[in-house]
C-alpha cells in the first residue's frame, strides 16, 4: 500500500476534500493547504513526494508558486501536477515551462488523478535509480545519479523535465525522436501534451546550455529532435 506523502494546494474546499479522501483511501499520506503561501511553507517544512497545485488561488497564483518551488533547492525535485479550471493551452505551456511535471484540467476523475500520481511517482523512482554513468559529449557532462549538468566546467540548473529530455536524447546520439516519443519516454504514454509543450522544453534547454552545447540538440524538420553525434 502506498505511503508516499502528497501535498494538495487547493482553495475550493469540496475539491480539496474529494482529493484528500481518495488519496487517503489509496494509502497516501495527505497534507493540505488553501493558499500558495501556506503550501510553499508546508512543502519546505515537510518535503512531500509530490504536489498537486491549483493554478487559480487567492493571492499568489499556482504558476508563481510553481516557479518558487522549482527554484528552491529543498523542493526543486518534487514532481508538481498543476490543476487548472481553464484547460487553456497557454496555462498548460506556462506551467510546464516553469517546471511542472503534469497537469489536470478540471473537472477530473479521482481515478485519473490517482493514475497520474502513480505514474509520476514511478518515473521519479526510476529516475533516481537510473544508470548513474555520466554522459559526456565534448563540453557537456550529464550526471544522472546527481541530477547534474555541467557545461564548460560550470553547473547548469535544469528543471526535472528538462533534465529528463536532455538525458533521453543524449543517451542515443544520432537517433531521431518525434515529439510524442519524447513525451512517452519522459512523462509516460498517457500524458496528453501538445507539440508546443515539447518545443518549450527544447527552447529552455538550448537557452540554458548556451550557444555551443545548446546546438547539440538538433531539430529534424517535420519529424522531431535528435542529439548531435
Amino acid at each position: 500500500m502506498a505511503r508516499e506523502k502528497i501535498l494538495v494546494v487547493e482553495d475550493e474546499e469540496d475539491i480539496l476534500e474529494l482529493i484528500k479522501y481518495n488519496l487517503t483511501k489509496e494509502g497516501y499520506i495527505v497534507s493540505t493547504a488553501t493558499s500558495a503561501e501556506s503550501g510553499i511553507e508546508l512543502a519546505r517544512k515537510q518535503i512531500p513526494d509530490l504536489i498537486l497545485l491549483d493554478i487559480m488561488l487567492p493571492g499568489m497564483d499556482g504558476l508563481e508558486a510553481c516557479r518558487l518551488l522549482k527554484h528552491d533547492p529543498l523542493t526543486e525535485k518534487v514532481p508538481i501536477v498543476m490543476l487548472t479550471a481553464k484547460g487553456e493551452e497557454t496555462d498548460i505551456v506556462t506551467g510546464l515551462e516553469l517546471g511542472a511535471d503534469d497537469y489536470m484540467p478540471k473537472p477530473f476523475s479521482p481515478k485519473v488523478v490517482i493514475a497520474r500520481i502513480r505514474n509520476l511517482l514511478r518515473r521519479k523512482t526510476r529516475s533516481e535509480s537510473d544508470d548513474t554513468t555520466p554522459i559526456k559529449h565534448k563540453e557537456l557532462v550529464i550526471h544522472p545519479g546527481r541530477h547534474e549538468v555541467i557545461v564548460k566546467g560550470k553547473p547548469v540548473e535544469l528543471t526535472f523535465t528538462e533534465f529528463r529530455v536532455l538525458q533521453f536524447l543524449a543517451r542515443r546520439p544520432g537517433w531521431v525522436y518525434t515529439r510524442q516519443q519524447i513525451v512517452d519516454a519522459v512523462r509516460g504514454e498517457d500524458y496528453p501534451v501538445t507539440d508546443r509543450s515539447v518545443d518549450v522544453q527544447i527552447v529552455g534547454l538550448r537557452r540554458k546550455l548556451g550557444t555551443t552545447c545548446g546546438a547539440y540538440i538538433e531539430t529534424v524538420r517535420g519529424v522531431g529532435y535528435r542529439f548531435k553525434e
